[in-house]
C-alpha cells in the first residue's frame, strides 16, 4: 500500500505533545513526513521566541528531528515559491509540498491554503485533528500503542495516558482525534473485562 506523503507545517511542529504524536506516528511508518529548512527554521524560531526552549535545546531538537528523518528534508527549487498563489507567507510551505509530491499539508492555518490554490498540484490541506483522526481510522491499534508509549516517556512533568489525551484535545487542538482514541481504548478495556468475566 502506498504511504501518504505529508508536509508538516511549522505550526504543528512546535507544540511539543502534538509534534511528538505526529513524529511518532511517522516513525512507525504510518505516513511519510516532509518539511523544508524554512519550515524547520520557523518552528524552531517559534520555540525560542516563545520562550519554550533555549537556543541550544532548540538546535538539539532540530538535529534530532533531522537524524530521525533524514529523508524528510526537501530542497525547494529556486523560483517555485513565487509560482504559488496561496497566502504569501505560506507559499514556501506549498512549494515544499509540491517538491515532495505530497498528498497533504497538515496545518492549523487552513485559511492560508485555499482549495483553488492547492487543486492544480493535487494537494489538500488538513488540520492536525482531521489528519490524525483519519490516520487513527486506518491504524487504531498502532496509534493507541504509540500514545501509551508516548505518555510513559514524559518525566517532567509526568503524564498518564488519559492526561496526554486530554492535553492533546484541549491544548493541541485535536478534540475529535482524542475523543476517538479514548472511546476506542475504553471499548477495548470493556471487551477485555467481559472476556475475563465470561470465562
Amino acid at each position: 500500500m502506498t504511504k501518504l506523503c505529508v508536509v508538516l507545517d511549522a505550526c504543528v511542529l512546535f507544540p511539543m505533545y502534538l509534534r511528538d504524536t505526529l513524529l511518532s506516528t511517522a516513525d512507525e511508518g504510518l505516513y511519510l513526513p516532509y518539511w523544508s529548512q524554512k519550515i524547520l527554521d520557523e518552528a524552531i524560531g517559534n520555540l525560542i521566541g516563545g520562550g519554550k526552549l533555549s537556543q541550544e535545546k532548540a538546535k538539539n531538537l532540530e538535529n534530532q528531528i533531522k537524524l530521525a528523518f533524514p529523508e524528510a528534508m526537501v530542497k525547494v527549487p529556486v523560483g517555485l515559491e513565487e509560482a504559488m498563489t496561496n497566502d504569501p507567507k505560506d507559499r514556501h510551505v506549498l512549494a515544499a509540498a509540491v517538491t515532495a509530491k505530497a498528498d497533504v499539508i497538515v496545518t492549523n492555518n487552513l485559511k492560508d491554503f485555499r482549495e483553488n490554490d492547492l487543486a492544480p498540484w493535487n494537494i489538500k490541506a488538513q488540520s492536525p485533528d482531521d489528519f490524525l483522526s483519519e490516520l487513527f481510522d486506518e491504524y487504531p491499534d498502532s496509534i493507541l500503542e504509540l500514545l501509551q508509549q508516548q505518555s510513559q516517556k514524559y518525566k517532567n512533568p509526568p503524564k498518564t495516558f488519559a492526561e496526554l489525551i486530554i492535553f492533546l484535545s484541549e491544548k493541541a487542538g485535536t478534540p475529535k482525534f482524542s475523543s476517538n482514541v479514548l472511546l476506542y481504548e475504553q471499548n477495548l478495556r470493556r471487551d477485555s473485562i467481559n472476556t475475563v468475566d465470561s470465562k
